[in-house]
């Protein structure tokens, strides 16, 4: 990395990074507060009030909107006055929910970093380890935030050893709580040596700011009951002991994670971490891709597709692909080549997201994430060029760990159903096979909450309503192997074999036994849980 010339300076002000935590812990405010920050809205929306007020700027489906939950991946850009002077922050929100663990594994894979947030309660969760993974595995930078620290929560210490053990990253506090819950009234700036004291008041105002010198300058007492300041005196000499100081370059290397303390419903902390982002966040990164690596810094636009969303606007059956630009600088109507079919595209209507709203965006740079309308032309995995035959890597899609059979209520509309399905599957909201026996197909989802999502979305988007039935497969897995091989292995078992949505081979089974029979009886054919995006 350090060999690595500069890079032009609108590449070098992009930082690209996921939010990621357990639900509930608070990332939807987070990221509300980002916005209001970041001047992309005037007013943060109360994620907890009621009705109307609740429906806050990130979730635009109609299932988040009702349910209060993020379960599509949305992409937010905005501009944000750092210390290190203007900033391009591209802000990926991610589905906390652990049934939409592959959508959110596929975002991890369109950004540079990730900020982690946790709850001050509640410390490390399951699916925040499962979330941290994915990033241990692409080496991804961590930003971590505890929030909820104006309720009751736990010890300092006993947080960050959580995280420590459990994630098996060095922490390194950049602020420090003074007081916990009711009593608590704000943190220690360790990185710039000042006290916060948070306005209860007010939600939406920046904390106030105390310069001080040191741990012995007398305005401590004027902020600071003294019980409170003793044991936060005793608290910050134990923590300069025992923690590490902070070392930018373990940080991006993804071996060390700076933590601030804050509330972010009281838009607390939310600004130094803002700043964090931007002082120890990477700038973009280079991208994986066969045959060689695409650096950010190349004069010609490369990009990839990370995720599809379909009907974002119920209006218009559009399908909108989320890019996210790995080199050079796109301007709109540039004319690149879809690698998968070697077909010139014209990009004439991208996207920008700024919260909920969309304008067309004129220009783009490596680093952004962009939107483009398309009818299905475009797909998860795919890459976009000015013409060299590159494929983007480590874009997953994973086996899924429950089946059903789906019917439509309407015999008649069997065809429109196969169109809906085919369209979901497309967008990486579901796997849906054809077996090679019987008619129907049979969805595949990671988790069982995706299932109403789909039931909802087709009556809603097609005005269809469906059923989902037990299937008597249990789980999917990919065929591979030499021509021949396949073809003998398909049709000794053809009443276990369908195709997916991309015409791939796929072995339906029952009970571990089916694999376990396969493994034994053909050496030759290999059955996979896992295949790369649409590299084909």
């Amino acid at each position: 990395m350090t060999n690595r010339p500069d890079l032009p300076a609108e590449i070098a002000r992009r930082r690209t990074f996921a939010i990621i935590s357990h639900p509930d812990a608070g990332k939807t405010t987070l990221t509300e507060k980002f916005l209001l920050f970041g001047g992309a809205i005037q007013m943060a929306g109360q994620v907890r009030a009621k009705g109307e007020a609740r429906r806050t700027r990130s979730d635009f489906m109609q299932m988040e909107k009702d349910r209060g939950i993020s379960v599509s991946a949305s992409a937010m850009s905005f501009d944000f006055a750092s210390a290190k002077g203007s900033l391009r922050y591209n802000l990926v929100d991610t589905p906390g929910h652990s049934d939409f663990s592959e959508d959110t594994y596929r975002t991890l894979t369109a950004v540079d970093a990730a900020v982690m947030v946790i709850d001050g309660a509640k410390g490390v969760e399951s699916q925040t380890q499962k979330l941290f993974e994915v990033c241990r595995l692409r080496d991804l930078p961590i930003l971590t935030f505890c929030n909820k620290m104006d309720r009751e929560s736990r010890d300092t210490f006993e947080i960050i050893d959580e995280i420590q053990e459990n994630l098996a990253i060095d922490v390194t506090p950049a602020s420090w709580p003074i007081g916990v819950g009711r009593d608590f009234i704000g943190c220690y700036d360790i990185l710039r040596d000042r006290l916060d004291i948070m306005d209860r008041a007010d939600r939406n105002t920046v904390a106030e700011s105390i310069q001080i010198n040191g741990l012995d300058d007398p305005q401590w007492e004027a902020h600071v009951p003294a019980p409170l300041l003793e044991q936060f005196r005793e608290e910050i000499e134990m923590a300069k002991e025992l923690l590490p100081t902070l070392d930018p370059k373990a940080v991006l290397e993804g071996t060390m994670t700076p933590i601030w303390f804050g509330s972010a419903i009281n838009s607390f902390g939310v600004r130094e971490l803002m700043e964090g982002i931007g002082a120890f966040g990477p700038e973009p990164q280079p991208q994986s891709a066969e045959p060689r690596q695409i650096m950010p810094d190349e004069g010609k636009v490369t990009g990839f597709v990370f995720k599809v969303q379909a009907n974002m606007d119920p209006k218009h059956r559009d399908r909108v692909a989320f890019v996210r630009m790995a080199s050079g600088h796109f301007t709109r109507g540039q004319k690149l080549t879809h690698v998968r079919t070697k077909k010139p595209m014209a990009i004439s209507n991208p996207v920008l997201f700024l919260a909920s709203d969309r304008e067309l965006a004129e220009e783009a740079w490596a680093g952004d994430i962009i939107g483009i309308p398309n009818h299905g032309q475009l797909r998860i995995g795919d890459t976009l060029t000015e013409g060299e035959a590159l494929q983007v890597k480590g874009i997953p899609s994973f086996a899924p760990e429950l089946l059903q059979g789906v019917r439509a209520g309407d015999p008649l509309k069997a065809k429109h159903l196969e169109k809906a399905l085919m369209q979901f599957a497309e967008e990486g909201a579901a796997k849906v096979f054809k077996p090679t026996f019987g008619s129907g197909f049979i969805v595949g989802v990671v988790g069982q909450l995706q299932f109403e999502v789909l039931a909802s979305r087709i009556e809603m988007e097609y005005g269809l309503p469906v059923r989902f039935e037990q299937s008597q497969f249990t789980s999917a897995r990919w065929v591979s192997g030499s021509k021949d091989a396949v073809e003998a292995f398909v049709a000794a078992n053809k009443q276990h074999i369908g195709e997916d949505s991309d015409g791939d081979v796929v072995y339906l089974t029952r009970l571990q036994w089916d694999i376990d029979r396969v493994v034994r009886d053909y050496p030759d054919v290999q059955l996979t849980a896992t295949k790369e995006m649409m590299a084909s």
